[in-house]
């Protein structure tokens, strides 16, 4: 039986640009990714000063971490994406691109996106957490 995700925005709290206030599940499992990093699969750093393909490089490997419990982007109930930076329109870009992408769905759900000082590995500039509810 597949877990049932309920996304929630209630009126009294403001409108969002696509995520939702509240996710609830219902029943079943659930996984806790690690925070993807923009590396392959080597560990070498994709992208360096590049946030749109360090961006592009998270989505993959989120992807394979989510394929790996038989999950998909729809299945996530929380995320966080951190971005090394103090500016809103950087962390708009961030965003955009994440929301636009294979991973897009993922975002629908609660979510907090945070400019950061400094991340785990030299140059990395993004990194994106996740939780998902498991089907079946």
């Amino acid at each position: 039986m597949a877990a049932k995700i309920t996304r929630i925005n209630p009126e009294q709290l403001h409108e969002t640009p696509g995520y939702h206030h509240i996710t609830v599940v219902e029943t079943g499992r659930t996984a806790y990714l690690a925070g993807q990093c923009p590396l392959d699969r080597s560990g070498d750093l994709v992208g360096a000063g590049s946030v749109d393909e360090q961006v592009d490089q998270v989505v993959v490997n989120a992807l394979a971490a989510l394929a790996a419990v038989d999950a998909r982007p729809e299945h996530v109930v929380r995320s966080v994406i951190y971005v090394r930076t103090d500016s809103t329109d950087v962390l708009a870009d961030v965003w955009h691109r994440l929301t636009a992408s294979t991973l897009g769905p993922a975002f629908t759900t609660a979510s907090t996106l945070l400019g950061v000082a400094q991340l785990g590995f030299a140059g990395q500039l993004v990194e994106v957490d996740l939780t998902a509810a498991l089907p079946g």
